[in-house]
């Protein structure tokens, strides 16, 4: 087993704060040095996951975290994958670990958002498929968001009161979760009388922006359990992996596809062979969680998960969560965190937050919300254009 060792993890809290991403970063990289139990100077290498909004200090993240906590020499690695950045981030230091290149990496991704939802670069772009989705389509994130659930709704029944409950679901694991931006517990029938964003999709059915910062710091077994770190929790698995050609159906906001003329498709879905990639390379399968972090851009989308990472069939997404399975006290609970329903979003830190959520819960230190005996947890979330982005870890 390649795994290696969460000896920390940190977050700092999620909101609108109206600070520099570089604070929110290095909040979070103190506090997981701090449970580490180690100083900044033992750390041999930073890998920063880029946020595109911040300029040119957002462009190079691990240099602008190794300043802020001070130089001291060590290596710097800087990423960029949307929202999958920081499962890159991640990646690029197992990798570095393994190899030897490093005994310690500390891992940090934050983002400071705009107001409203999340918008392309400015300028005249038309060979950027992000700025074609947006002034061709018109296909902002709401929008294709509810086309997903329109789908789900035409194919499998899935109805608005379905996507509530979802809601319902994540603000209760919110609720107890003192790193979340929301903390207040939300009915169906709040869900139902908030507006209209891209129906059937409503403002409680769609994820903010936000501002926030995750950060681990990881190890090879040996320096962990000679650290003061005897069982750690480990990350057995990091897929990144990109769609099999040919791509022949719509994953929006991509707008293109290849044609399955004279090569057939892969049998599965580029979402569910992100997952199917994790699974085999750890040596578990769905049958073996005791919970998941996906990411719920909107509630339709969190059902669509369920299917994508196998804990149900195709189209049996909403007859899960009906069930209680995905619920806190529930078989296989789902966004214990309270998902990105109750932080929002803070692109390149997501990936690491929801590391960072496993290690609480498989360390049995997630208090309100913990999984009893919990040890096998994967997450999941895309970047756009092909980014794969899932992580599983055991104890």
């Amino acid at each position: 087993m390649n795994d290696i060792a969460v000896i920390g993890a940190g977050m700092h809290p999620w909101g609108k704060w109206g600070r520099s991403f570089i604070s929110y970063g290095t909040a979070a990289a103190r506090a997981a040095l701090a449970d580490a139990g180690l100083d900044w100077s033992d750390v041999g290498s930073v890998v920063g996951a880029n946020t595109m909004r911040c300029g040119y200090p957002g462009y190079v993240a691990g240099a602008t975290f190794a300043q802020a906590l001070g130089w001291q020499g060590a290596r710097v690695t800087s990423v960029y994958a949307a929202c999958a950045s920081g499962a890159q981030a991640i990646g690029t230091a197992r990798a570095q670990i393994l190899s030897g290149l490093a005994d310690v990496v500390l891992v940090v991704g934050a983002d400071a958002t705009p107001k409203g939802f999340l918008a392309p670069a400015g300028g005249e772009r038309p060979d950027d498929p992000d700025w074609l989705r947006f002034r061709v389509l018109g296909a902002t994130n709401p929008a294709y968001f509810a086309l997903y659930a329109r789908r789900r709704m035409a194919l499998y029944g899935d109805t608005p009161d379905d996507f509530a409950q979802v809601k319902v679901k994540n603000a209760a694991a919110g609720a107890l979760n003192p790193l979340a931006r929301y903390r207040a517990r939300v009915s169906a029938e709040q869900v139902a009388s908030s507006a209209v964003v891209a129906d059937p999709l409503r403002l409680l059915d769609i994820c903010a922006t936000s501002d926030g910062g995750a950060a681990l710091v990881l190890s090879g077994m040996e320096f962990a359990r000679g650290h003061g770190h005897p069982d750690p929790v480990r990350i057995r698995a990091v897929s990144t992996v990109s769609p099999t050609y040919p791509k022949a159906v719509l994953d929006l906001p991509d707008i293109a596809t290849d044609s399955a003329v004279a090569v057939a498709p892969a049998p599965h879905s580029f979402r569910a062979s992100i997952a199917r990639a994790a699974y085999e390379e750890a040596g578990v399968g769905p049958e073996d969680l005791s919970l998941a972090e996906v990411y719920d851009l909107s509630t339709a989308l969190e059902l669509e998960w369920y299917e994508d990472i196998g804990l149900c069939a195709a189209g049996e997404g909403a007859k899960l969560l009906r069930e209680g399975a995905t619920a806190l006290g529930g078989r296989l609970p789902v966004n214990t965190s309270g998902g990105l329903a109750s932080f929002g979003e803070a692109v390149p830190a997501q990936a690491i937050a929801q590391v960072c959520e496993l290690t609480w819960q498989l360390r049995g230190t997630a208090g309100d919300r913990q999984v009893p005996g919990a040890r096998v947890g994967i997450t999941a979330n895309q970047g756009l254009f092909g980014h794969g982005s899932a992580v599983v870890a055991v104890r």
